[in-house]
């Protein structure tokens, strides 16, 4: 049994946000009805790439939910969605601000009718502050809210991070949102509005760089694949392909340094603890890419393996995919779907009692 079996869900979001915190609902059991407008939902346009004329976006964002497209501007419409509304538990929302608003599917009017309705909002901004009714997406709020600015190699471009980090994690705190309050209402009766917003997600992110500014009053700046304060703790070219060597404390960096010929580093006061490794990360970084670009990565992963020094080859997605814990894990699951024979989902990375939360029903059509 699964923690919100029973439990009925009613999904007017479109694009990701808000159909990643339904699905993440309907994984855990909840009857999740997915509304799509006449023209269906955003995503389903998103392309190229499709499989088998669909897009990858939506069918990653919508698996268990069922279906209905009904127009909530009409009256009809209207009449189609208070029959959901009627037995639902939960309502998620996204739309521009006002929109609503302007339907009479605001919280204020719908708790009055509806008092044990979890009514659960992704928005752009918030409820609060100049720009609260401003639209807002993924690559908008990794720019405003600094991630652009840590991402990727200094001197070049703004980098957006290579999934809809924003998107998606507003989806999840959402979805974590609506969990409590179910909860809670077991114990009031009472239903209660949860809001998530773009922008709040991108700063929740700059969690350990904001304490950095307030310590230094300087901005972080971006170092391509490692973070600011660990040294080495990066990907480094070998004479194949990339790879990443988390040589994360002392003892690490000195096996390190065992494992590629240079002892001596060991006691060069520029390298003797991380904070001047830190300090003097340029230097240390040609140091070491002058000696891992000799061999191929599979033998320094052999090498690095041998001493407990923790590293990774850095893969494209087709060989991610012939990883063997991959399969292991169980995360890719199967079902059958009416025009992709071999449909697959990527499904929630948690277990509960050593079970993962099944796909039961594809994407809907």
């Amino acid at each position: 049994m699964w923690p919100l079996e029973g439990i009925r869900v009613v999904d007017l979001t479109q694009n990701v946000a808000g159909p990643y915190a339904g699905m993440i609902l309907a994984d855990f059991g909840a009857s999740v009805t997915k509304v799509e407008p006449p023209g269906g939902d955003a995503t389903r346009s998103w392309g190229p790439p499709f499989w088998e004329n669909a897009s990858p976006t939506f069918l990653a964002m919508n698996r268990n939910k069922s279906q209905k497209y009904i127009d909530i501007k009409t009256q009809e419409g209207k009449k189609e969605l208070d029959e959901l509304l009627t037995e639902a538990d939960v309502l998620l929302v996204s739309s521009r601000p006002g929109a609503m608003e302007r339907l009479g599917l605001d919280y204020e009017c719908l708790a009055e009718k509806y008092p044990r309705l979890i009514y659960g909002e992704v928005t752009a901004f918030g409820n609060h502050g100049p720009r609260r009714m401003e639209p807002g997406y993924d690559p908008l709020m990794q720019a405003m809210g600094g991630i652009m600015s840590v991402t990727g190699h200094e001197g070049q471009a703004p980098v957006r991070v290579g999934t809809s980090i924003i998107d998606m994690t507003t989806g999840m705190w959402l979805a974590i949102g609506v969990f409590g309050a179910l909860h809670l209402r077991q114990q009031t009766g009472k239903g209660q509005r949860i809001t998530s917003s773009l922008y709040e997600t991108s700063i929740a992110w700059m969690s350990y760089h904001i304490p950095s500014y307030w310590g230094t009053g300087e901005s972080p700046q971006r170092w391509g694949s490692g973070p600011a304060m660990i040294m080495p703790y990066e990907a480094f070219p070998t004479k194949d392909k990339w790879l990443v060597i988390a040589a994360g404390n002392d003892g690490l960096f000195q096996k390190l340094c065992s494992v590629l010929g240079h002892d001596e580093w060991i006691t060069d006061p520029r390298f003797m603890n991380n904070a001047e490794r830190v300090r003097n990360r340029n230097e240390l970084r040609s140091l070491i890419c002058e000696m891992t670009q000799k061999e191929d990565s599979a033998y320094w992963i052999s090498k690095l393996g041998e001493r407990g020094i923790p590293s990774a080859p850095v893969l494209n997605v087709e060989e991610m995919m012939k990883e063997p814990q991959l399969e292991a894990s169980g995360i890719i699951q199967s079902i059958s779907h009416p025009q992709i024979p071999d449909f697959k989902s990527v499904a929630l990375p948690i277990r509960m009692n050593d079970e993962r939360p099944p796909l039961r029903i594809p994407p809907p059509l």
